[in-house]
């Protein structure tokens, strides 16, 4: 039976999101393998990997948020907003006060507008933008709407600062670092990044690849770890029989919306479609169906 679930990994600097999803696919010795939200390959942290059904509850994760631990470096700027890239501009600055990066830091709180870096993976004309980037282009990107959370100061030094940021998916913390800098009348970079938590994985249960490997079984959660944010309906024999066919069945109604499904021993079926009913009763439909065993 193909191997169905959730690694929390703990990516490592100096490999790409693919190369971890390359190395799952050889070690489970299986095709169906994705993960959920890239990570720039200098930096670590946690990457989501989900193998075989699974795969297909990834879109259901995507709109996770995400927590990272960033340092950010004054003075310069490069080409791909971190110091990993070439240095374009060097600017002199004048060593900001702790309460002025605490209110800079705090006015990013909620919705901001956020042009994507060149070296990123979205695509413009069927290309990806870092594609474009590496041959010398540079084109008009849109801005983007993104949602910060929470941001803190962890520690400030001579060069920099060192800050905690929660943020929604589609934020780049490249370029927060930079636009922290204008705020702060200075040229600026990312130059530490780790990404503490996606959704309900977090830092601390990440498993290095050494770990995956000495505890390959252990290592792979259920399937159903990624979905704590809906709520679960648990399902009647006949209730759970139906909907493994395809079929809607009647519930009590609540909330409309997607829920996670289980059968009667409380085993992970699938998703499905809530609709309250003017009759007040509900119809719950299957949306998609990862077990189907009788």
């Amino acid at each position: 039976m193909m191997q169905t679930g959730i690694i929390n990994v703990l990516k490592p600097p100096g490999m790409t999101s693919h190369d971890v999803v390359s190395f799952v696919r050889r070690l489970y010795k299986i095709k169906r393998v994705g993960h959920a939200g890239t990570l720039d390959p200098a930096a670590a942290g946690v990457l989501p990997v989900f193998i075989g059904n699974a795969t297909r509850l990834i879109e259901y994760f995507a709109d996770a948020d995400k927590s990272y631990r960033a340092e950010l470096t004054y003075g310069f700027e490069t080409d791909t907003g971190d110091d990993t890239g070439n240095v374009i501009n060097n600017c002199s600055y004048i060593r900001p006060q702790r309460s002025e990066i605490e209110t800079v830091l705090a006015s990013f709180i909620g919705v901001n507008e956020q042009i994507p870096p060149m070296y990123s993976a979205i695509k413009v004309g069927g290309k990806k933008l870092y594609e474009l980037a590496r041959k010398g282009e540079i084109i008009e990107r849109k801005p983007r709407k993104i949602i910060i959370d929470a941001i803190t100061l962890v520690t400030e030094h001579e060069n920099g600062m060192v800050f905690d940021v929660t943020c929604s998916k589609g934020t780049y913390i490249r370029t927060l670092c930079s636009d922290i800098g204008k705020r702060l009348n200075c040229l600026a970079v990312m130059s530490f990044l780790v990404r503490t938590r996606v959704g309900e994985f977090q830092l601390e249960q990440a498993l290095t690849l050494e770990e995956i490997v000495a505890n390959k079984e252990l290592a792979v959660q259920k399937a159903d770890a990624s979905l704590k944010h809906f709520p679960a309906v648990i399902l009647a024999e006949h209730e759970s029989k139906a909907v493994k066919n395809g079929r809607s069945i009647c519930c009590n109604c609540s909330d409309s919306g997607l829920v996670k499904m289980y059968d009667w021993q409380k085993n992970f079926i699938g998703i499905g479609q809530k609709t309250c009913q003017l009759t007040g009763n509900a119809i719950l439909s299957p949306v998609k169906i990862l077990s189907t065993e009788p």
